[in-house]
């Protein structure tokens, strides 16, 4: 079937949001022939085909990356929108929408079995992504509507015709969608945002180029705008997402620095929402590599950065046309590591790439051994349909896995996390752990943060301190919560500070270096608003309610004029037991007094109210 180009008179600019325009208007709708899919015509006769648009229920399922996720989020939200119900469970759903990636093998043959599996069920279908954008023409592909990956905007309108029984393809437009789309996040802490789309490369092995095209960057303004809107919607986390980061605005006469710049702009200035700078190819980088460094510096910019390296071997670097050699990649990291403190860098490496000799893995072993990563995404060569590479002589595949094996292992080796213990870190939660016992907060460079507590704490920011470490994330103590201000407890004798402008640093006197991750000169303030910390994660008015005494001693010493911090260092003052607890002071045993004496008097009153109405019946 040929491409159907969009219909719409004018390009649709003008049609209000909620808007269904008629079928023959919106989109060009072909009915699937009986021979070519059967099943599809038997649904016709069930009796979803009878439902009102917009109250059946839809399956989604996203491969692949951030972007992806995006797009898939912003499908779900127009569908939702619309009335659509979303569901996880294939079996009550109406119809299966799956978002694909084309990245790699496994990914489109886990499509393939998906696909396979829908038609088994005889369930309506249609296809996004990466994969029919790419290979339109994919057999698997027969006879199923498709929404290409700038037609995400019009999902509500492929869906609608494919319940019909209808099989619908949008593959081509020339704009990019809009950003103020309806979203539903899957975290609704975590706003993904594509910044552009497509890439200036042309890597032999990749078939992402042919599927998101050349390079199209959305405007400073309009992500700005998006960035602001987010922000007052409870977003915590902004992740910028694109082919390659470090290309945006190329087309458009603009460059990352002046992005990442406006962004940084439009964060609230208590640290409340964290920016994480997506991947970047080192060619591009290499251009602004100081003004990277000062924004990935600020302490509402995650301290992280995704740096592909592929291969440690300039001639593989030359046959993979990644236009950068290893020399250009180990500046951008080293730089980066000179100018930001605590920087952490991500990397990946493809194993068994054609042509790749024992030397040329052997110097990708020893480029990692190096640099000894925090995070290394190893994966081996998967030769993609219509690339160049494909066409290369393969490595043998047994070659292949023991070389992705001993990279592994290598890898797996390091300790990056170890000399963490008892550090004290700021950290931002939005997530809980697949153990379903912790939350997951990062620090300032992305490390992963196990903590115990309730889901209440989600989307907020807490002072941790760092218990142990494990090989892919550390697990740390939560000491309080923070609201607006960067606020952290120092040991004995030290004074407590606090970033009243984020601008300025965290530190004590005794430290260049501040839990923001910055050098620079401190503020002293006693004005710190936390809230303190309930390991069974119930608000502390709660926790009070449910022991009498211990509310009063605290309401006693919340009356005191006495900041939480202050009291914090001066309880070590205190006198202790041996066992560590803090001895009572007078007025505690007074007041102790008081309440049970107050107690006494009130059962005394009541017995003697009853001992007197017993005699009076008699």
């Amino acid at each position: 079937m040929e491409d159907i180009e969009d219909l719409l008179a004018g390009g649709g600019g003008g049609v209000p949001p909620g808007f269904r325009l008629p079928v023959t208007a919106a989109v060009g709708v072909k009915p699937r022939s009986k021979s070519r899919s059967t099943v599809f015509q038997d649904s016709l006769k069930s009796p979803t085909s009878a439902k009102i648009p917009g109250t059946q229920t839809i399956y989604l399922k996203t491969f692949g990356c951030s972007h992806n996720q995006s797009d898939s989020e912003y499908m779900a939200g127009q569908l939702s929108a619309f009335g659509y119900n979303l569901s996880d469970n294939q079996d009550e759903a109406d119809l299966w929408l799956i978002n694909t990636c084309t990245v790699k093998a496994p990914s489109q043959s886990a499509m393939e079995t998906l696909i396979t599996k829908c038609r088994d069920a005889q369930k309506p279908l249609v296809v996004a992504g990466c994969v029919p954008q790419g290979s339109r023409d994919l057999k698997e592909l027969e006879g199923v509507s498709i929404v290409g990956v700038q037609q995400i905007d019009r999902v509500v309108e492929v869906v609608e015709e494919t319940l019909k029984g209808y099989e619908v393809r949008l593959l081509t437009r020339k704009t990019l969608p809009a950003l103020d789309l309806p979203k539903v996040r899957k975290n609704k802490f975590v706003e993904i945002l594509p910044i552009n789309v497509g890439c200036l490369g042309a890597c032999t092995y990749c078939k992402t180029k042919h599927a998101r095209g050349h390079l199209g960057s959305y405007t400073v303004d309009s992500l700005a705008g998006r960035v602001r809107a987010v922000v007052a919607d409870g977003v915590k986390e902004i992740w910028l997402s694109s082919e390659d980061t470090g290309a945006y605005g190329r087309d458009i006469g603009v460059n990352l620095p002046i992005l990442l710049n406006a962004l940084v702009a439009e964060l609230p200035s208590d640290g409340s929402t964290m920016l994480r700078i997506g991947m970047t190819n080192p060619p591009y980088i290499l251009e602004h590599l100081k003004e990277i460094a000062e924004v990935l510096r600020h302490p509402c910019v995650y301290s992280f950065l995704h740096v592909p390296v592929q291969s440690g071997s300039d001639a593989i670097l030359s046959t993979m046309n990644r236009e950068y050699t290893v020399g250009e990649f180990r500046k951008v990291v080293d730089t980066l590591i000179e100018l930001v403190p605590g920087m952490q860098i991500a990397t990946d490496i493809i194993c068994g790439f054609p042509g790749e000799t024992d030397e040329d893995f052997e110097e990708t072993v020893n480029l990692i051994k190096e640099y000894k990563l925090p995070q290394v995404h190893i994966s081996q060569f998967y030769p993609r349909p219509g690339t160049p590479a494909a066409r290369m002589k393969k490595v043998p595949s047994n070659i292949v896995k023991r070389r992705s094996r001993e990279l592994t292992t290598v890898f797996e080796s390091f300790t990056p996390y170890v000399g963490m213990e008892g550090k004290i870190e700021r950290i931002w939660i939005t997530d809980i752990a697949t153990d379903g016992s912790h939350l997951v907060g990062h620090t300032k460079g992305y490390i992963q943060v196990l903590v115990a507590g309730s889901a209440s704490m989600l989307g907020t920011s807490a002072m941790v301190k760092i218990t142990s470490v494990g090989r892919w994330s550390v697990f740390g103590e939560v000491l309080e919560i923070l609201t607006t201000n960067v606020t952290t407890r120092v040991s004995q004798n030290k004074e407590i500070l606090t970033c009243s402008n984020l601008n300025e640093t965290c530190c004590s006197k005794e430290s260049e270096t501040c839990a923001c991750g910055l050098t620079s000169s401190c503020k002293h303030t006693d004005d710190v608003k936390t809230i303190p910390f309930t390991p069974n994660g119930k608000e502390p008015d709660e926790a009070r309610s449910q022991d009498l005494v211990g509310w009063l001693l605290r309401k006693r010493k919340n009356n005191s004029p006495l900041n939480n911090e202050t009291e914090a260092l001066e309880s070590d003052e205190k006198p202790r037991s041996k066992d560590g607890v803090h001895e009572w002071v007078i007025v505690d045993k007074a007041l102790l007094c008081g309440i049970l004496l107050s107690f006494f008097t009130i059962v005394s009153v009541m017995l003697y109210l009853g001992y007197r109405d017993v005699s009076h019946q008699f």
